[in-house]
């Protein structure tokens, strides 16, 4: 009985969270509806609610936004709007900070995790895998003597929390093991070992 609960439970709980995941992006789309005039919107022109209009509607602007910022024209209008946030302060730094990271993150060809590393964390003896995320710069590199680089760990099973710190590159491992899959690594919790890899018996 309980055997078969448990699969069930395994079954449900993956397709209930995408539903729910889904759903809150769709909705959360949908609330770009809003931008249209009352007599534009589908309730007005249909007579009825159309539940994912607002997400194609999402991406049809995000899209367009991106075809226009790939040229001349739209890269000087990207930057007449940058310089005008540039002059309001508590707008400037919340921008730049988010428009910053998004760009490490998101810009085609970009390396926001350029290795999966092995790292000895949180202490001695007791090891996670971490990702390298560039090396150190600016003044604190004045004050680091050796060969160090900027270590990401993240915590488990979110990665989107986690440290940063900065290790001797003598002190870290580099494994053959792609960014996609150590995070699969870490979200499982070291359940779904990297394909090809053994893992270890667990002694009961």
């Amino acid at each position: 009985m309980k055997r078969y609960l448990i699969t069930g439970l395994l079954i449900w709980i993956p397709l209930v969270i995408t539903i729910w995941v889904l759903h809150f992006l769709v909705t959360t789309m949908d609330q770009s509806l809003q931008l249209l005039p009352p007599e534009w919107q589908p309730e007005a022109l249909l007579g009825r609610r159309i539940p994912g209009f607002g997400a194609i509607l999402t991406v049809l602007i995000v899209l367009v936004t991106g075809i226009l910022a790939s040229n001349i024209l739209g890269q000087r209008l990207v930057l007449l709007w940058e310089a005008i946030l540039r002059r309001i302060p508590v707008v400037n730094s919340i921008y730049h900070g988010v428009k910053q990271v998004s760009d490490t993150l998101f810009k085609p060809g970009g390396e926001a995790f350029r290795k999966a590393l092995l790292v000895e964390w949180p202490r001695e003896g007791m090891w996670t895998i971490a990702f390298m995320t560039g090396v150190p710069g600016g003044d604190v590199a004045n004050h680091l003597r050796g060969d160090y680089v900027s270590v990401y760990v993240p915590s488990t099973p979110n990665p989107t929390g986690g440290y940063f710190v900065m290790l001797p590159r003598e002190d870290v491992i580099e494994l053959e093991m792609s960014v996609d899959a150590a995070l699969k690594y870490i979200i499982s919790m070291g359940v779904a070992a990297p394909n090809g890899s053994k893992q270890l018996p667990v002694r009961e």
